[in-house]
């Protein structure tokens, strides 16, 4: 068995984590663009909508919880926006962004449409396994960051 860093091996496979992880984030962005796409709706107006589900925010607000999706993309955001505003999607309410009716309706459809799609991804994978999976991901991330600053 290899070291904590070191490549782990299954059937005929020896990759490591770094590996692994590029390759399961390209797949799980596809395979959630093309479940988005079945409602006309792009990974970013899904998170848009996600976010704004729990409640209503400032448009700063918004700015700063979704910064982490949008990558600082300022153009693609307001396009993305205006397309949510257009569809009806979402409004302002007191200064702040809200979902609209159908915003509601159309996160309810798309949350369903996700969920079935990460039980998919997640067939095989004990919930104990999954917890631990991303457990150790989270740390490596925290200690890389704390390592890179």
């Amino acid at each position: 068995m290899p070291g904590p860093l070191g490549a782990a091996t299954m059937g005929h496979v020896n990759k490591p984590i770094g590996y692994w992880t590029k390759r399961l984030d390209a797949a799980l962005e596809a395979h959630l663009d093309s479940t988005l796409a079945r409602l006309k709706l792009s990974r970013r107006q899904w998170q848009t909508l996600n976010v704004l589900a729990e409640a209503p925010l400032s448009p700063e607000d918004l700015d700063r919880t979704l910064n982490p999706f949008w990558g600082g993309d300022t153009r693609r955001r307001e396009n993305e926006l205006a397309a949510m505003v257009g569809r009806g999607m979402i409004i302002m309410v007191d200064s702040r962004i809200s979902l609209s009716e159908l915003g509601h309706a159309k996160h309810a459809e798309a949350q369903r449409f996700v969920e079935e799609a990460r039980q998919d991804l997640s067939m095989g994978i004990g919930i104990d396994e999954y917890a631990m999976a991303v457990s150790v991901l989270e740390r490596m991330t925290l200690n890389a960051e704390r390592l890179e600053g």
